[in-house]
Parts: C-alpha cells; sequence; structure tokens
C-alpha cells in the first residue's frame, strides 16, 4: 500500500465512546474529565491531558499501592483533561466491560488497564485462599457505573459456576466467590508448577469466571 493508504488503514476510527478499542491491543479513551489507567500504560496522547501519578497511600488509591494487591505492586497514574489517550500493555489482549450502576467485578491487580472516575474499588482479600499466598488472594473489586478496561493474555475464556481454576491463569469474576480447593495427590500432573496444588473454586450456578490461557508469574509471600 502507499503512504496515503497506510495512514487511512491505521489512523483512529471514528466512535462516540468514552473506550474504544483501536484494535485489540490498544485502547482509545475520548478524555474529557478523568480516568484512573495502570502507570506507564500510555503510549500517545492529544489534546490538553495532565497525569499524575499515586505513590503513597494518601494519593487515594491505596489499593493499588500494597505489594500483595497485585504481586508486583502496580502504580496508577490519574489523567485528567480533555483529549483522546491511547493505552496499551505488553500486547496484551484489552477487554472493555461497562458495568451497570451496582454491577461489581472483582479483577487481578495487574489485569487492571484503565477505569473511569464514576467506578468505585476497593482491594479485598480473600483469607480462605492461604495455599496461594501467605496472605490470601488479593484483587480488586470495581463497582459501577462507568467502563472499566482489562486485560489477558491471549483470547479469554469466561466459564459459568461451578468450576475450578489454576489462580496464576484467573483475571477476573463477577457474581460469584471463590473459595479455595487443594489436590495434593495430583501437583505434579495438573499443570505447569505446583501452584496447581492449590485451585480456585466458585461453587453455585451464578455468575462468571474470567481465565486466560498464560499463568501469570505470581512470587509466594
Amino acid at each position: 500500500m502507499n503512504i496515503d493508504e497506510f495512514v487511512t488503514a491505521n489512523e483512529p476510527k471514528d466512535g462516540g465512546e468514552t473506550f474504544q478499542l483501536e484494535n485489540g491491543k490498544l485502547l482509545d479513551i475520548a478524555l474529557d474529565g478523568s480516568i484512573i489507567a495502570k502507570a506507564g500504560s500510555m503510549i500517545a496522547y492529544d489534546g490538553d491531558i495532565s497525569f499524575e501519578g499515586k505513590s503513597s497511600a494518601e494519593g487515594g488509591i491505596t489499593g493499588f499501592l500494597k505489594e500483595k494487591a497485585t504481586s508486583e505492586g502496580t502504580p496508577v497514574m490519574e489523567a485528567s483533561g480533555t483529549g483522546h489517550l491511547y493505552l496499551a500493555d505488553q500486547e496484551k489482549k484489552i477487554q472493555v466491560i461497562d458495568l451497570d450502576p451496582g454491577q461489581e467485578i472483582s479483577v487481578n491487580g495487574n489485569d487492571v488497564l484503565a477505569f473511569e472516575s464514576s467506578v468505585d474499588y476497593e482491594i479485598r482479600t480473600i483469607n480462605s485462599i492461604a495455599g496461594f499466598s501467605a496472605g490470601g488472594l488479593t484483587n480488586v473489586s470495581l463497582v459501577g457505573p462507568g467502563s472499566v478496561a482489562i486485560t489477558t493474555h491471549g483470547e479469554p475464556l469466561v466459564l459459568e459456576p461451578p468450576v475450578r481454576t489454576d489462580p496464576s491463569a484467573t483475571v477476573a469474576w463477577s457474581g460469584t466467590t471463590p473459595g479455595s480447593h487443594v489436590d495434593r495427590t495430583l501437583s505434579n500432573m495438573i499443570g505447569q508448577s505446583s501452584d496447581e496444588t492449590y485451585q480456585l473454586e466458585f461453587t453455585g450456578s451464578d455468575g462468571f469466571v474470567v481465565v486466560q490461557p498464560y499463568e501469570e508469574q505470581t512470587p509466594q509471600q
């Protein structure tokens, strides 16, 4: 293709959504106000946008600052102003989920890319999952209304309970809360590491669970 065709084929798409995918790995946010995004995820922006890092508990984004919440202490930034903000995270696939008022989704902290300022968030630790880490399993609870962008390594799979999942491959869940299941007899046969000894167990028949074809490397606490 010539230069004009190349530009036309790859220029930003027109659309009226605040969170819009330019492709499967690049998010375009039509900013008019403020959003919270994973620090380091900005690849470009236009307009009048300012960025503020949140680096202390007093900064108001305490959940993402707790090291064990994300296994790597994922920092976040607040982007404010007007313009278009383009985000990506290491070529991971981006999924945009629109939450209605009161709707909740719990997401692995490392897999949260961005969310609108109208979304409430809270760090929640499930202490019953002691086998996964010394402090339990910690995720970010996001409650609507508003759009949330999460990332997955590859295409996600959405399952309905009852189901058991590998904690390292579990991205998010909604409408259900996991317990733990220990299967020591099969620890050397189930998966790629001893982590599969401990599984998340989602019971009942409500809600859904999101898994990815990849195991996040989560150091033991």
